[in-house]
């Protein structure tokens, strides 16, 4: 039993001194999505979509909710996002050749076509997205597709 005990108290201190480490945040000025938008050519539903759903953890800057202040939380969150704009961040969309941006809209549609996206541990959260709200997803990506297509 004291065993248990002083493992407890071991584990309280380091989750009180976890408190006092902050991973660095996503805060830019602003959400930068306008060259992506403009050339994607998103509807009002798909923006609200993208608005909602993916620009927190796929843009430079996030809106983070209270509990990303209480550690490890913060620290998990902190990884998904730094991990999100690794893979596709759409405020450096204009750095993206054209071949780059049809291959980032093919991954958004293998992701979402196959549940990867948005993540399981997102939705436990945030709710998940609906099939209709999945599918006009995948549309308008494939559409926006074609300005981007190799000849």
């Amino acid at each position: 039993m004291k065993v248990v005990k002083k493992v407890l108290i071991g584990l309280l201190i380091i989750l009180g001194l976890l408190q006092f480490y902050r991973p660095e945040k996503n805060n830019a000025n602003l959400r930068e999505v306008t060259a992506f938008e403009k050339e994607t050519k998103p509807s009002a539903e798909v923006k609200a979509l993208l608005s909602a759903n993916c620009y927190d953890c796929h843009s430079n800057k996030t809106e983070y909710p209270w509990y990303a202040e209480i550690a490890p939380v913060s620290l998990w969150i902190g990884h998904h996002i730094e991990e999100g704009n690794e893979h596709f961040n759409v405020s450096k969309w204009n750095s993206y050749s054209d071949k780059k941006k049809d291959h980032k809209l093919e991954e958004l549609i293998e992701e979402l076509e196959e549940g990867k996206m948005p993540l399981d541990s997102y939705t436990w959260l945030h709710g998940e997205i609906t099939p209709q709200e999945k599918e006009a997803l995948i549309a308008w990506a494939k559409k926006a597709r074609g300005a981007f297509e190799i000849q």
